[in-house]
């Protein structure tokens, strides 16, 4: 993302504070954020030039009304649209193989995803297969798309992933590792011809998701900026996104949890986790998130939930030679990672989401298993303190 967003003053406003709506374009991308700006996504469909849309998107967003409300404004600029709806909660390319071939049968000249980080993800995935043809395993890694891509917008109702602000597709791989898994390992397919060209950032959109969606998200968002705050990968601009992440979402994430919780409230999740995003587009993320992957690949553990119930003892691991980093989060003193990992352990236990692995069911048999396979995830790498097969054991049997 553009450095120039960051004159929104989005990064110091307090989460109670109404933030001023905003248009920023650099660099052949548009981020617009403001409560109502779904209204706009016809006429930035147009500014792109499209005439014949694939919208992506699953089955509940769909229930909700967004898409219907996407569709009509498309309609209004002259955008025929097809709608692919059969997102799955956790796509697989062979999931997306039929979006890929609507989008060739209609001859789109634009993608639009409208949805949570699985929409998002799917909907650059679909782009991979349409436009540069095999299979997603194809594109495990970074910059391997070797033709043009579709210009894409997306429409995040979800303040959680930050996927609109990232050029991978993080999708599941069809193989299961081992027998019993529920799901196959995180596959991250980047390409920066993958990214969006548009970004809609509409509070109104994540109001309307279910209190478990918005605790989990949340939990999820707020991880991404305290991990690519310290990534090996680390910049003075991933730390800058990561920092006004947290200071736009720890503030709200509380709030974001009421019943109904205000438009304010989700304008400051939603650019906190676009903002978090984007820091991890340019710093990657860390133990906690390997160690949560095989949570949700073995035992089908909702990633949110999963990446929650480490980070606490990835923070306090970390915290032997990053505390004064963290301390740009909580405030300059003595132990600071202890105070972080506190203060999430308490925003976790105000979303309602499990605390400890062994609530959940999981035997501790299964923890060295566990951590060899998260010894073998790629974000592991990233971490500021090297992690192996016997760090992530000892990080299991803390969070046990």
């Amino acid at each position: 993302m553009s450095a120039e967003i960051l004159g929104a003053g989005a990064l110091i406003a307090p989460a109670d504070t109404a933030l001023a709506p905003f248009r920023a374009a650099v660099g052949g991308v548009t981020v617009r954020f403001g409560a109502g700006c779904l209204a706009e996504l016809g006429q930035e469909a147009r500014r792109i030039g499209a005439r014949r849309a694939l919208l992506v998107t699953d089955a509940g967003v769909a229930a909700a009304g967004h898409v219907e409300r996407a569709l009509e404004t498309l309609a209004a600029a002259g955008v025929a649209v097809e709608v692919f709806a059969e997102v799955p909660e956790n796509p697989t390319g062979a999931s997306l193989a039929p979006g890929a071939e609507r989008c060739r049968q209609v001859d789109a000249d634009l993608l639009v995803a409208v949805g949570g980080g699985s929409a998002l993800d799917a909907a650059k995935g679909i782009n991979f297969l349409a436009t540069q043809g095999g299979v997603m395993e194809d594109y495990w890694g970074h910059g391997k798309a070797n033709r043009a891509m579709l210009p894409a917008i997306g429409v995040p109702t979800t303040a959680g992933t930050g996927s609109d602000a990232q050029s991978y597709a993080v999708l599941n791989h069809t193989e299961k590792e081992e027998p019993g898994d529920r799901h196959g390992r995180k596959m991250a397919c980047g390409d920066d011809k993958a990214r969006f060209r548009t970004i809609l950032l509409d509070p109104e959109l994540a109001v309307t998701a279910p209190r478990a969606v918005r605790a989990s998200a949340g939990m999820d968002a707020l991880s991404h900026a305290v991990e690519s705050l310290v990534t090996k990968r680390g910049n003075a601009l991933s730390q800058l996104y990561a920092v006004g992440a947290w200071n736009l979402l720890e503030p709200a994430f509380e709030e974001a949890l009421e019943p109904v919780p205000a438009v304010e409230t989700m304008g400051a999740m939603l650019l906190g986790a676009h903002f978090a995003g984007a820091a991890i587009e340019a710093s990657m993320l860390g133990a906690a998130h390997a160690a949560a992957n095989p949570l949700t690949a073995r035992f089908g553990i909702v990633h949110g939930q999963a990446v929650a119930l480490m980070l606490p003892q990835v923070v306090r691991w970390n915290g032997a030679e990053v505390s004064a980093t963290y301390a740009r989060l909580v405030g300059e003193g003595p132990r600071a990672a202890e105070r972080l990992a506190l203060r999430l352990e308490e925003l976790r236990r105000q979303a309602g989401l499990p605390e400890r692995l062994s609530a959940l069911g999981i035997a501790r048999e299964e923890l060295p298993r566990l951590a060899a396979r998260a010894a073998r995830e790629w974000t592991g790498t990233f971490n500021p303190r090297p992690v192996g097969l016997a760090e992530f054991l000892g990080l299991y049997e803390a969070a046990y």
